[in-house]
């Protein structure tokens, strides 16, 4: 029994993919098999497009952020971080601050 390997298709492909459903005269399934691709995958692609527009198939696992909430994910990360620091240096001046025995 052989193991089939699993494609991966860049999102350029993809969104070109997706073009040609949406032209007169081309159905899903003729797409589809002209491209060698199941027709369940360019619906899927499909509902991803309309779903994120222009954020759909970000690629390798990452999550479809828009700029704005990639702003928002950054400044949180930093907020973290300064409060971590500002933790790290109160401990630090209870440690120094004790009278020396």
């Amino acid at each position: 029994m052989s193991v089939q390997q699993r494609r991966k298709y860049d999102p350029d492909f993809k969104r070109n993919a997706v073009k040609l459903t949406k032209e007169a005269g081309r159905t899903i399934s003729g797409v589809a098999e002209n491209l060698g691709i199941n027709k369940d995958l360019l619906y899927r692609w499909r509902r991803e497009m309309r779903a994120k527009d222009e954020i759909a198939f970000p690629g390798n696992g990452r999550e479809a952020l828009t700029l704005q909430q990639q702003k928002i994910r950054d400044l949180e990360k930093k907020l973290r971080d300064a409060e971590m620091e500002r933790e790290i240096l109160k401990k630090a001046m209870a440690i120094f601050s004790r009278a020396p025995k």
